[in-house]
């Protein structure tokens, strides 16, 4: 093949500047996963929708809004995330159905159902794009842009609540409505990129396939032949998955049922507890709760625990003593340092790799939850006390250990919990199995959406406290169970979770054993280059290899 028919990208750009322009569009898709989130904060603060919805009124001293019917409010919120559910599956099936490119283009006709559909498919395109290499790199980019997401939603916002004394409709609408001329961009720019190589081996489109892995890797000298190889490692894995496993249900896939050697059941199991841990480190406890802060209010009076409701910002720096206007502007001056934390995994998620990115993370986090509760008892002690100036300074240090978690969970463990369901499934059930990291996310929210406000009123700031626990107890967890998956390309997965056990280290010796065995199954990733060890951090030099044809991997994992 010499070129796509009609217009695409891929005709136009090669290696790097491909690569680029697809994580424009990737990154585009999270973009409006972020905004949908940092949207609704601002929605349920408006006058005329809480007027509208019926679930309570704003006090026209403090013009704070005041929640009366919390299951309502927090219903309205469920439901996005209910969608989130569904739409991840539904996207799951499409997406290794009829590819990732109409997958993303179908997406979003519904919010929240939309949203889960790309979720589970916009991350694996990306991964299945990219080189093994940069991979995190790309995801960790697209994650920024999450966040940039939420950043527009709350200054969009922030300067529509100036108009009409933030009593207008147009204070809400227009939030709702801006997304559509974006989403029509998205909608008509995604069918001229190109599909993903991967997915187009899967189904039996070869040349399309190696003609676009050309274009993504290069089309001359050593480039060319890499491109070869990795293509060559593709129809490999995928003869070997269709000979291993027949069945790829949900169902199967949730339970491990006929998948043989290549242990699925266990890597969805993997990553759905990855993305449930991600919300009990704290970020749900810190975000999740601003939908239902004020139907706790009366209960809180008086105590310090709306510190910790940071993603209500301007609640926690007006009771730190700065005035409304003021405490707005801070707040959104966080969201823009939360947003530029997120680079710090871009520079150090392909360096470190995924296991110290979670390690470093789970302690810092664990740090300021623990200071953050710690602070945030003094500052109730000084309230007891009358000491107000005292109360205060506790208080903005509890609200600033709240704020430090936030950074760090954006420079760790925001991006390695999306990332990792995009990179460990095998081909044939990709999307599905990204699919089961979204439906954990999901499960995750809605669970604590209910839980937290619960915790906080019955045990206050202890709350902290155990979210601190949970990110000490993560390491252990994430060092016995999850596989280093950096710098190995997406056909070494099956081999490394090829072990009959689901311990780490019994991985890494079948996964090393397997490759000695079998030097020529893949080889695209040993090309000449120099590889990082993922446990050791060492840099070693392999030397070529030809293209890969055996077919008995498994056979002799099993002797």
């Amino acid at each position: 093949m010499e070129r796509l028919p009609g217009f695409n990208v891929a005709n136009v750009l090669e290696k790097r500047r491909l690569l680029i322009a697809i994580n424009c569009i990737a990154a585009l898709s999270i973009f409006f996963f972020g905004y949908d989130q940092g949207m609704m904060g601002g929605v349920n603060n408006a006058k005329d929708y809480i007027d509208l919805m019926g679930f309570g009124y704003v006090d026209p001293v403090t013009e704070e809004p005041i929640v009366t019917n919390s299951l309502l409010q927090g219903g309205i919120v469920s439901v996005y995330y209910l969608g989130t559910l569904f739409g991840c599956l539904l996207g799951g099936w499409i997406g290794d159905k009829v590819g990732r490119i109409k997958t993303i283009a179908v997406a979003r006709a519904v919010n929240g159902i939309g949203t889960g559909i790309l979720n589970a498919i916009v991350p694996v395109w990306a991964t299945e794009t990219a080189e093994h290499t940069s991979r995190g790199q790309f995801i960790a980019i697209e994650f920024t842009l999450n966040i940039f997401g939420v950043v527009v939603a709350y200054w969009l916002e922030f300067g529509l609540s100036f108009i009409g004394n933030g009593n207008s409709a147009i204070r809400w609408r227009f939030p709702i409505a801006f997304q559509i001329i974006p989403l029509l961009v998205l909608l008509g720019a995604v069918w001229f990129f190109p599909e993903s190589p991967r997915w187009l081996v899967k189904v039996g489109r070869d040349e399309e396939a190696r003609y676009i892995l050309h274009r993504l890797r290069g089309t001359t000298g050593d480039d060319a032949k890499r491109a070869d190889l990795e293509y060559h490692d593709i129809r490999n894995i995928v003869q070997l998955e269709s000979r291993e496993s027949k069945q790829n249900s949900y169902y199967h896939m949730f339970f491990g049922i006929g998948s043989g050697e290549l242990h699925t059941g266990r890597r969805v199991q993997l990553v759905i507890w990855l993305q449930i841990i991600q919300e009990w480190v704290g970020i749900a406890g810190v975000t999740i709760c601003r939908h239902r802060r004020n139907a706790l209010r009366k209960k809180l009076e008086n105590t310090w625990l709306t510190y910790f409701f940071s993603a209500d910002a301007p609640t926690i720096f007006r009771i730190a003593g700065f005035d409304t206007i003021k405490s707005q502007w801070i707040s959104g001056l966080n969201n823009i340092f939360y947003m530029f934390a997120t680079l710090i995994c871009v520079f150090t998620l392909d360096r470190i790799g995924r296991r110290w990115t979670l390690y470093w993370g789970a302690v810092g986090q664990g740090i300021a939850m623990f200071l953050a509760g710690a602070f945030s008892r003094l500052g109730q002690n000084a309230t007891r006390d009358g000491n107000l100036s005292q109360a205060n300074s506790y208080g903005a240090a509890a609200a600033s250990f709240v704020f430090i978690f936030t950074s760090v969970f954006g420079a760790t463990w925001l991006t390695v919990p999306w990332l990792y369901p995009a990179e460990i499934f095998p081909l044939q059930v990709r999307a599905k199995g990204n699919a089961w990291g979204v439906f954990g996310w999901s499960i995750g929210n809605g669970w604590l959406t209910l839980l937290c406000p619960v915790m906080f009123n019955a045990i206050g700031e202890n709350t902290l406290h155990i979210f601190g626990a949970c990110n000490f107890l993560a390491i252990p967890v994430v060092w016995a169970l999850y596989p280093e998956s950096n710098q190995r390309t997406l056909e070494e997965m099956d081999l490394l979770f090829a072990a009959h056990t689901p311990w780490v280290w019994d991985a890494e010796k079948t996964f090393a054993r397997l490759k000695a065995e079998q030097p020529d199954l893949i080889a695209a990733a040993k090309k000449g280059e120099r590889v990082l060890d993922p446990e050791a951090g060492i840099l070693a030099h392999h030397e070529n290899a030809e293209s890969p044809t055996h077919e008995e991997t498994f056979g002799k994992s099993s002797q």
